[in-house]
Formats: structure tokens, C-alpha cells, sequence
């Protein structure tokens, strides 16, 4: 062979940099195996678990992991860089959010067969195929990530975190919303939770997601190191937004919530649960010394007219004259007016008691979905149709404070709270939820609604109480920390101070103006973006 035939065929091979190139591209693996989608499903379980560490071993239990959020969805965006075919991502994303969703809220299979006597496999059927139902938005975000994003590093971590966002904020508003266990929950206490003033848990999601793409890619490729000062940004810009708070002391105020420990099978029962639950809570509300007494989500579990005679008005004479005021869960309404999961305000010198009434609505638990009368019908769950309370109600004004209560998981939409910041002058200075968790027993759902309300309270820098039937009763201060707190499934009164803020956050201001439609825009931008480079 001569010279210049070996020159020849030594410049038809690949330069060692378009080797690499070769090598590292993320479509260069055009076929996935078994263990790859298993992998994926186990990311999406342990994505599950980083939300609340439900175990009483390795970690602390009931606190997030926000190394193993990273971690889990690291997994699936590096197996989403070796994917050739859209189709691909389409089911490994639909595997890990089927996973993931199914291991948040496993314990519906408590209120669905325990309390609501549906057939064990319906109820698996049923818990499964809404975790099925939901990944969908997850499946369509990665099967679009394979199709549209750029070869870049820092450019395709930004486009995955931007199709992460979408699919979230789908999960929030479609179908009436049910966002539960999102991936921002895991930051609480994290480098990521200084974001929450500003972006609130959508926009500490999308920093996550940006994040864990960026450890995929730079697992996969060294090249990709050029991405470490971006996390370093990320991570530093938390702490640097912080800074000054945006809010004020607005006083201090002692409190008394109850919860009443009543349980969800007795609740409705006159010989036992029901008259518990009136003797006790009558009890408490009568004999309470502070200043504000709350009881929780149906205490009262009958409409004031029909609890026994002279109840409701001795409750009304007790808080009609001095120097305490008292929330009270219960339901109202009649049958010409119909009814509603609600919260009544007493308190001194009012001419009409206090009344909120829950804006967001449990789909099957208080309201019917059009064509699923059949499946509530399998159901021995006390159903209420309620009527839909008014966005942004106001605040109960008591002793210098503007007391906002929301119901059950209404605190789940930070967005829907925030209606009722646009007004400095009217924004409540304390946020109070009133819950009922015991249909979901003594499982980690009570602490992934604490972790809920502990992100709102970072958001709008407010203090949240919650009082509830089986716990987390707790004080909760505006840095989003637990600073009270009654042990779960036990009767008591949990007595402590809070303080009360005045101020608006960022996140406040913007989003009870635009609701999450800044967030929609920036996602969708940025995905459209980067469609019309690929192309180009």
C-alpha cells in the first residue's frame, strides 16, 4: 500500500474531537434495554420519596431529600439523552412519572377502601390509573425533550427544565388541578428554598430540573463541565435573593388549635365519633384563655341546625362578648340554598358571624365530575355536593391581624391564595388551615401536607396555623419553620404564639395579579425557542 493511499484512507477517518462528538451524543444509542426502563422506574420511586422521607431509618423521617430529587431526576433525564426516538421518552417518562405519582399518593387507597368500602382491586385500579392518568403530562414533556432539544449542554438542561415546568403547571390547572407532591417540596430547608419569595415551588422546579439535566449531562460527557458555574449560579442566587425580607412584624397573637383525634370511621357515627366530637370540641371552644381558638375542617361534622338544641347559639353567646374570637370548622347551608364545606368566624361585636367558604373543591369527595356518578356510587364515603366558595374571600380582622383560612388541601395552590394579596392594605398578615387528613391514616400524607403548607408560608412570608383532626397541628412561621407542634393522633390543644406579617413578596405580587401565566409564557418561550433552532 503506498503513501498515498494510506494518506487517503488515514483522512476518511474521524478526527478524535468528531469521535468524541460521536461518542457523546445523546441519540447516538438508538435501542433501550430492560434494565434501563427498570432503572427509570426506581428513579421515579425514589423521586416518590424525596418529598417526605416516609421511613424511620437512613433519613429524617418525614423531612425532604433534596439531594435525592436531583438525584432521581438526573436518572431519567441522562436515559432521555440516550434516546434516539421520541417514542422512547414518551414511555420512560410515562415510567418514571407513573412511579413517582403512584408512590406520593399511595394512601388514597385508604380513603377508597378502608373508609369508602370500594373492592381492593378497584381501588388499586383506581389509585393506579390516576397516577397513569397524570404521568401523561410527564411522558408528553420527555417524548418533546428527545424531539426538540438542542445538542448543547447548557441549552438542552434549560429546554428539559422548561418542559418540566409545563407539565407541572398542567398538573395544576387541568381538571380541576391535583399538583400533590411536586418536585419543589423536596427543597424545603434546601439551598433552593430562598427562591420561594420570589418564583414560588413552580419556579424552585424549574431550577431543580435545570439542575438535575445538567448533572445528567455532565455525567455523560466531561465537556459538559463548562455547566459547573451555571449550578454554582443556581445554588449562590438563592441566598442572594434573600436579602432583606419582604415583610414586617404586624404583632403577635396567642393562640389555641384543637385537634380532636376523632376517628374517620366513627366520625359520622351518633353513638360514638359524632358525639365525641360535640363534647369535646364543644368543650375546648367554651373553656379556651387565649385570644383565637381554631378548630378544624368539620369539627362540627352537622350543620348548625341540626346540632343538638341550644348548641350553636351558646357557642355564638360565648364569643359574643370579651376578648377571644374563634374559628370553627363546619358545614353550611340548606337544601333550597345548597351546601358548603366552611369555616365560621366568631367574635365580639360582629352584627353576622364570619363565613368562608371552600373555593377549591375535592373532585369525588365534594363534588361530583360529570360522568362519574357510577363510581360514587361504589362509594360509602359521606358525600357533600358542595357549592364552590368565591376566589380571594376575605380575612377575618381580629386584634390587629387579618385571619385568611383555607380549607384542606387549598393550600396546595399557591396561586389561588394569592388573590388575596393584590391589595397591601386588605392582605391577610396570617394564613390558617383547617384539615381533616384522617381519611388517609397515619401515613406520610400528613407530612407532605405539612410540607405544602410550610412552602406557602415561605412564598407569601406569613405565618400558618393548622388545626387539624388527626395532625400536623402546628405553628408554622413565616420562614416557612415549624415552631409548635401537638403529636400526631392524639387529643389536645396545642397553645403558642404567632406573629402575625405585613408586605407583599414578589411572588405575591405577581402572581395574584397573572396567576401562573408569567410561568406558562417563560416555559413555552423557551421550548419555541429552542423547536426553531433545531430546525434552523
Amino acid at each position: 500500500m503506498g503513501k498515498h493511499s494510506i494518506h487517503s484512507m488515514m483522512s476518511s477517518l474521524p478526527t478524535m474531537p468528531a469521535l468524541l462528538e460521536h461518542i457523546g451524543h445523546p441519540k447516538q444509542r438508538k435501542g433501550l434495554s430492560f434494565l434501563d426502563y427498570a432503572l427509570v422506574l426506581i428513579a421515579g420511586g425514589a423521586h416518590a420519596l424525596s418529598i417526605a422521607w416516609p421511613f424511620s431509618f437512613g433519613l429524617a423521617q418525614g423531612q425532604p431529600v433534596w439531594w435525592l430529587q436531583l438525584l432521581a431526576l438526573a436518572v431519567l433525564a441522562w436515559q432521555l439523552d440516550r434516546c434516539a426516538r421520541f417514542k422512547q421518552g414518551l414511555l420512560l417518562g410515562w415510567l418514571f412519572a407513573s412511579a413517582w405519582l403512584g408512590g406520593i399518593f399511595w394512601w388514597l387507597f385508604i380513603s377508597l377502601h378502608v373508609y369508602g368500602g370500594l373492592a381492593a382491586p378497584l381501588t388499586v385500579l383506581a389509585v393506579g390509573g390516576l397516577a397513569i392518568l397524570l404521568a401523561t403530562y410527564y411522558a408528553l414533556a420527555c417524548a418533546a425533550y428527545v424531539a426538540v432539544a438542542p445538542a448543547g449542554g447548557t441549552s438542552r438542561a434549560i429546554v428539559f427544565a422548561a418542559l418540566w415546568l409545563l407539565a407541572e403547571l398542567a398538573r395544576v390547572e387541568f381538571f380541576t388541578g391535583f399538583p400533590w407532591g411536586e418536585a419543589g417540596y423536596a427543597h424545603l430547608s434546601g439551598w433552593l428554598d430562598d427562591y420561594a419569595p420570589w418564583v414560588g415551588v413552580h419556579g424552585i422546579t424549574f431550577v431543580a430540573a435545570f439542575l438535575a439535566a445538567g448533572l445528567a449531562g455532565v455525567s455523560r460527557s466531561r465537556r459538559q463541565l463548562v455547566l459547573f458555574p451555571l449550578f454554582v449560579l443556581a445554588i449562590a442566587a438563592g441566598p442572594l435573593l434573600a436579602g432583606k425580607p419582604a415583610s414586617t412584624t404586624a404583632g403577635s397573637l396567642q393562640v389555641t388549635l384543637l385537634q380532636g383525634n376523632i376517628p374517620q370511621d366513627e366520625k359520622f357515627q351518633p353513638g360514638t365519633g359524632l358525639a365525641t366530637a360535640l363534647r369535646w370540641y364543644g368543650e375546648q371552644l367554651q373553656g379556651a384563655k387565649t385570644p383565637l381558638v381554631v378548630a378544624p375542617e368539620t369539627s362540627l361534622p352537622l350543620l348548625p341546625q341540626q346540632l343538638p338544641p341550644g348548641y350553636w347559639s351558646a357557642l355564638q353567646a360565648r364569643f359574643a362578648s370579651g376578648q377571644q374570637a374563634a374559628l370553627i370548622g363546619v358545614p353550611l347551608g340548606s337544601y333550597s340554598a345548597g351546601y358548603a364545606n366552611s369555616v365560621v368566624g366568631l367574635k365580639p361585636g360582629q352584627a353576622q358571624a364570619f363565613r368562608f367558604d371552600k373555593h377549591h373543591l375535592v373532585p369525588f369527595g365534594e363534588f361530583v365530575p360529570p360522568g362519574f356518578r357510577w363510581f360514587i356510587d361504589l362509594l360509602k364515603i359521606p358525600l357533600g355536593d358542595f357549592s364552590r366558595g368565591a376566589l380571594g374571600q376575605p380575612s377575618l380582622e381580629w386584634q390587629g391581624q387579618r385571619l385568611a383560612p383555607n380549607i384542606c388541601y387549598e393550600d396546595l395552590f399557591g396561586e389561588e391564595l394569592g388573590a388575596s394579596f393584590r391589595d397591601v392594605s386588605t392582605a391577610p398578615t396570617v394564613l390558617v388551615n383547617v384539615s381533616n387528613i384522617a381519611w388517609f391514616g397515619n401515613t406520610v400524607a400528613i407530612d407532605q401536607h405539612l410540607a405544602i403548607s410550610r412552602m406557602r408560608a415561605l412564598e407569601f412570608e406569613r405565618p400558618m396555623l393548622r388545626a387539624t383532626n388527626t395532625g400536623a397541628t402546628v405553628i408554622i412561621d413565616h420562614r416557612g419553620k415549624v415552631t409548635h407542634e401537638l403529636p400526631r393522633h392524639t387529643r389536645g390543644a396545642l397553645v403558642g404564639e404567632v406573629e402575625g406579617r405585613n408586605g407583599i413578596t414578589p411572588y405575591a405580587w405577581w402572581v395574584s395579579r397573572y396567576g401562573l401565566w408569567p410561568l406558562w409564557a417563560l416555559g413555552l418561550a423557551l421550548v419555541l425557542l429552542a423547536a426553531a433552532l433545531r430546525r434552523r
